[in-house]
C-alpha cells in the first residue's frame, strides 16, 4: 500500500511540476505551444493530435482566445504559433517590431464563413448589402428581407476575434448594432441559433457540416448576382462565395525545427487530408507559394 502511495505522490509532483513552468518561458520547453482562433481550434487540435501519434515524444499544446489573444500571445513571448482567422494588424505589427518579433505568415486552410439561421427560417439566401444592413440594426425584421413578421435577434462573435473583425471589415463597413449578441465562439452561435427562430450569426465552415437544426444561407456579392454557397467546396475555390477567407497562423520569423516540423505537418497531403476532414477547405496553389517562403 505504501508502494503505491509512493508512486501516486510522485506522478501528482511531476504533473504539478509541468504544469507549474512559466508561461512564458516558451523557449526552454519541448513542446509547440499555439493559442489563438477559435475558428481554427478543432482542426489544429486535430492536426496536433495526429502528429503526436506519429512522432512520439513531441508535443504541441493547442489553446483558444481568439486570434487577437493569439497575436498577443505571440508578441509577448508566450506562444510559438499564433492561430488567426484574420490578417495582423498594423497596430500589431508595429507592437512586435517593439518586442523585436518578427510575425511571419503561414496559410493552412481556407473557409467559407457561413451566414446561419434557424432551420425552420424560410429565408435561404441574402446579398450582402442586405446582411450589412442587418447587422448594423438597420433592418430589424425578417418580412423586410422575404421572411416572417418576426423581428431579427442577431448572434455574432467578441470583439478579440478575428472573425468578428473579418466580418465588420468585409460585411458591415461600419459598426455592430449594440443589440447583437456576443458570444464566445462558433460552436455557441450555433446552438444558440437551433433554439431561436429569429436567430442570425455567423461562423466557421467546420462548425456547420453536421449541424442539425441550422441553415446555411447563400449569399450573393450584390443584388441580382450569383448566390454562392460555403457548402459547395467550388463555389469557395473558385471565389464565387462572397465570405471566402484564408485561415493562418503566424510565427516569430523563421520557425525554429520543432515549429517547422508540425507546420510541414499541416501543409502535407495527410494534413491537407484533416483539414478536409474537419470541414474546411486545402489551401490553393497561390497560398502554397506564399507558404515556401518560410521553407514549407
Amino acid at each position: 500500500m505504501a508502494r503505491w502511495f509512493r508512486i501516486a505522490l510522485m506522478t501528482v509532483m511531476c504533473l504539478v511540476g509541468i504544469c507549474c513552468q512559466p508561461a512564458e518561458d516558451v523557449s526552454a520547453r519541448s513542446m509547440v505551444q499555439v493559442k489563438g482562433s477559435d475558428t481554427l481550434i478543432n482542426l489544429v487540435q486535430k492536426l496536433a493530435e495526429v502528429y503526436m501519434q506519429k512522432q512520439p515524444g513531441k508535443v504541441v499544446a493547442v489553446t483558444g482566445g481568439g486570434s487577437g489573444t493569439g497575436i498577443a500571445a505571440l508578441i509577448n513571448g508566450k506562444c510559438d504559433i499564433a492561430n488567426s482567422s484574420r490578417l495582423i494588424k498594423d497596430k500589431e505589427i508595429a507592437q512586435a517590431r517593439e518586442r523585436k518579433v518578427d510575425p511571419k505568415r503561414v496559410i493552412i486552410a481556407i473557409d467559407g464563413l457561413c451566414v446561419v439561421t434557424n432551420a425552420k427560417n424560410p429565408v435561404v439566401k441574402l446579398t450582402m448589402d442586405e446582411l450589412g444592413k442587418m447587422f448594423r440594426g438597420e433592418i430589424k425584421n425578417w418580412k423586410d428581407v422575404g421572411g416572417e413578421n418576426r423581428p431579427i435577434t442577431l448572434y455574432g462573435r467578441q470583439s478579440n476575434s478575428g472573425t468578428y473583425d473579418f466580418f465588420m471589415e468585409v460585411v458591415l463597413k461600419g459598426d455592430y448594432s449594440p443589440k447583437m449578441n456576443q458570444m464566445n465562439g462558433n460552436a455557441q452561435i450555433v446552438e444558440a441559433i437551433k433554439q431561436d427562430l429569429s436567430g442570425i450569426g455567423y461562423v466557421g465552415l467546420g462548425y456547420v457540416r453536421d449541424s442539425k437544426g441550422a441553415n446555411v444561407v447563400k449569399v450573393a456579392a450584390k443584388a441580382g448576382g450569383y448566390y454562392g454557397s460555403p457548402m459547395n467546396q467550388e463555389d469557395v475555390s473558385a471565389g464565387k462565395y462572397p465570405l471566402t477567407r484564408p485561415l493562418q497562423q503566424y510565427v516569430n520569423g523563421m520557425p525554429k525545427p520543432l515549429v517547422k516540423d508540425f507546420l510541414a505537418f499541416e501543409l502535407s497531403k495527410e494534413g491537407q487530408e484533416i483539414v478536409k476532414q474537419q470541414g474546411f477547405i486545402a489551401i490553393q496553389p497561390e497560398y502554397a507559394k506564399l507558404n515556401k517562403n518560410l521553407g514549407l
